[in-house]
């Protein structure tokens, strides 16, 4: 599918007015939650319904629905940036470091699935969410090198290693439909990979 350009969404736009932000940011959490339970053939029209807003509004926002999946993907990534960067500070680097992959984990399997949904759909989600990726990479790597001076984490891995390892993790679990104690177990083996041999 042709992506539109400019995005009625680009953040190169001046912020939105409050009431503004908040229709766009319940139409994204109900877009979400419907594309990941009823799947992607829902009618914008019923996701403007369920958020409470009028067609027009919503079509201001998100012209189309290959600009609405970038926004939604682009959102859980923005949301997970940001928990990473309240840890940054967290007074033991280790633990800062491996809640945060907990909390990736718990977070990435439905946001995969619903990329992976997407993708297969025709729709372009990749280069919207380029710049988000590189973002994460940078505060997981200020976070894995506080972790690694601390002596809680392998000194030869690197950013990059450590993201591919996470998202075959949450791959994999997600392919499997493990969760709870289950989805901990098998992150419990990766945590230990990342550990340091003692």
């Amino acid at each position: 599918m042709t992506d539109l350009a400019p995005h009625a969404d680009q953040p190169s736009e001046r912020p939105l007015r409050a009431d503004a932000q908040r229709n766009r940011d319940r139409i994204l959490e109900v877009a979400r939650e419907t594309f990941t339970q009823e799947g992607l053939s829902v009618p914008v029209d019923l996701i403007a319904e369920r958020a409470n807003v009028g067609v027009g509004t919503f079509y201001r926002h998100f012209p189309n629905k290959e600009v609405l999946a970038s926004a939604i993907l682009a959102s859980r990534l923005e949301s997970l940036i940001g928990e990473a960067e309240q840890l940054e500070g967290a007074p033991d680097p280790g633990d800062a470091f491996f809640g945060f992959l907990r909390l990736m984990a718990e977070r990435s399997s439905a946001d995969m699935a619903l990329a992976d949904a997407f993708t297969e759909a025709g729709y372009d989600v990749k280069s919207g969410s380029a710049e988000f990726k590189e973002r994460l990479l940078e505060t997981l790597g200020r976070m894995l090198r506080r972790a690694q001076a601390s002596g809680a984490v392998r000194t030869d891995l690197t950013s990059s290693d450590v993201l591919a390892l996470m998202a075959a993790s949450c791959m994999a679990t997600g392919r499997f439909g493990l969760s709870g104690a289950d989805r901990d177990r098998v992150l419990g083996v990766v945590f230990d990979g990342l550990r340091p041999a003692t």
